[in-house]
């Protein structure tokens, strides 16, 4: 019987390249048993094989999807899950099509240890939730979460790219990571009670979730499957559901007494107030230390048309309203031209506060990078969760990256109806400032006539919608 060792119970390049030399051996699967650590998997085993030395490569090769379910089902916790890989690799050997069976009962077993532990990732995504605490080097975010599975080190990468301007850790039973800023670490595990039970942003945005819960739209056994009570313990919002459902028949009665004569949009408004009051405080990235203050959008919550730009600039940061500076007046006079009013728009930026450089007793213009555009996209998921507009234009590279979550490229995407990953319908077009630029008045005009006949595409769009 051989024996093969672990470090992680994720490893998965330990397991490969144990399988690899297994299989270079023609060792069976029945003839290997597998450990983490030093734990012995089975009694009679016997102690692990030292690592075998490298062979010349027996010129074997496997599909890629076999390769990227096994690195998921890695992570499970079923015990058996490097066997079954193992006999799934040792059976690829002979069927080299095995992976698309989906009949077969090994790969049946391997999709639904996957599916789980897909889940599960998913679900961190959603419910991990950071509380803010202060060391010696300022704010720092905390989250304690309890996987099913082993995912935290695999899903560490989301959570740098999502939160990458933070300082954070996330605690788990089993190992905790953390961020700062430029390097991830790990740590032993941790219990609940090392996290911190709550911080003042809380209460905000309790006040925000109580106003945005939609009674006519709950549906419990829904929410149960997606939100298991397990996670509720982790999450501020949830401490709301029980009161929430309790009176949402009543709550859900007087909605449709009141619908007639309600002014629409007061519910919307009140928690758009909320989110507005909420980002005046915002610190998700190092921007608020030297900004004037948080420039949040402006319109009505009931616009069906959202324009997303930038960054406030210079006289936005003083005067704490988007598009109010030069840009900002191109862009008025191009939405007159194109048939739509300001008023009736929803205006809003990618980053919040104004990053510039100080030449002198002048505030020059710096270009957000993308730690600073992710730490933003909360807040304009938000603006779109509320508004939920039929069209909205991204003015720029930074707008369209930001609503897309990754780069765009201008002129590849220009003039054309663009889905967005909410499902949203999005344009893109060239951002004002561009237009400002420009040193030859002649192109200046052109671009100028391009910038208005996007504009008019997307209203267009609009009222066919």
């Amino acid at each position: 019987m051989r024996v093969a060792a672990l470090a992680e119970p994720d490893d998965f390049e330990g397991w490969r390249d144990a399988a690899r030399g297994l299989a270079a051996e023609g060792v069976p699967p029945d003839a290997v048993v597998w450990q983490v650590g030093d734990v012995p998997a089975d009694l009679f085993a016997g102690t692990p094989d030292p690592p075998p030395a490298a062979a010349p490569s027996p010129g074997f090769s496997v599909p890629r999807a076999f390769l990227d379910v096994a690195r998921t089902v890695v992570q499970a916790r079923d015990p058996e899950r490097f066997a079954l890989l193992y006999a799934a690799l040792d059976r690829l050997r002979r069927e080299p099509k095995l992976m698309e069976d989906a009949a077969d009962p090994l790969v049946r077993r391997l999709d639904t240890i996957a599916k789980s532990v897909r889940r599960d990732v998913h679900k961190m995504r959603a419910f991990v939730r950071f509380r803010e605490v202060s060391d010696d080097e300022g704010s720092r975010y905390v989250a304690f979460f309890e996987p099913e599975h082993h995912i935290v080190r695999g899903n560490a990468a989301f959570f740098v790219n999502r939160f990458a301007s933070m300082r954070w850790s996330i605690l788990t039973p089993e190992v905790s990571i953390h961020w700062d800023g430029t390097t991830l670490s790990e740590g032993p595990g941790a219990e609940r009670g090392d996290a911190p039970a709550g911080d003042p942003i809380e209460e905000v945005w309790k006040t925000y979730y109580r106003s945005i819960f939609n009674p006519a739209r709950v549906k419990v056994g829904a929410m149960l499957r997606e939100m298991p009570r397990k996670y509720w313990k982790n999450m501020p919002e949830t401490a709301l559901v029980p009161e929430l459902l309790a009176g949402a028949q009543a709550r859900e009665s007087g909605m449709i007494e009141t619908a007639r004569t309600a002014e629409i949009g007061d519910n919307a408004q009140a928690a758009w107030e909320a989110l507005r009051d909420e980002a005046r405080g915002c610190t998700r990235c190092h921007l608020y230390k030297c900004a004037t203050q948080t420039v949040f959008g402006e319109g009505p919550v009931a616009a069906t048309m959202m324009f997303v730009g930038e960054q406030p600039g210079d006289q936005e940061d003083l005067a704490g309203r988007p598009f109010v500076g030069p840009a900002g007046q191109m862009f008025n006079r191009a939405l007159a031209e194109a048939g739509i009013t300001r008023e009736e728009a929803y205006v809003t930026n990618s980053v919040k506060h104004f990053k510039f450089e100080q030449r002198g007793k002048r505030r020059i213009h710096a270009k957000p990078d993308t730690g600073e555009i992710n730490a933003c996209r909360w807040w304009i998921e938000q603006e779109r969760m509320l508004l939920r507009p039929r069209v909205t234009v991204a003015l720029g590279a930074t707008a369209a990256r930001s609503l897309f979550g990754k780069t765009m490229t201008i002129g590849a995407s220009r003039g054309r109806a663009m889905t967005l990953p909410d499902g949203g319908e999005a344009w893109i077009t060239v951002h004002p400032s561009y237009l400002l630029r420009l040193p030859d008045p002649a192109l200046a005009q052109v671009e100028y006539g391009r910038f208005v006949e996007d504009l008019k595409q997307a209203h267009a769009a609009l009222a066919a919608a």
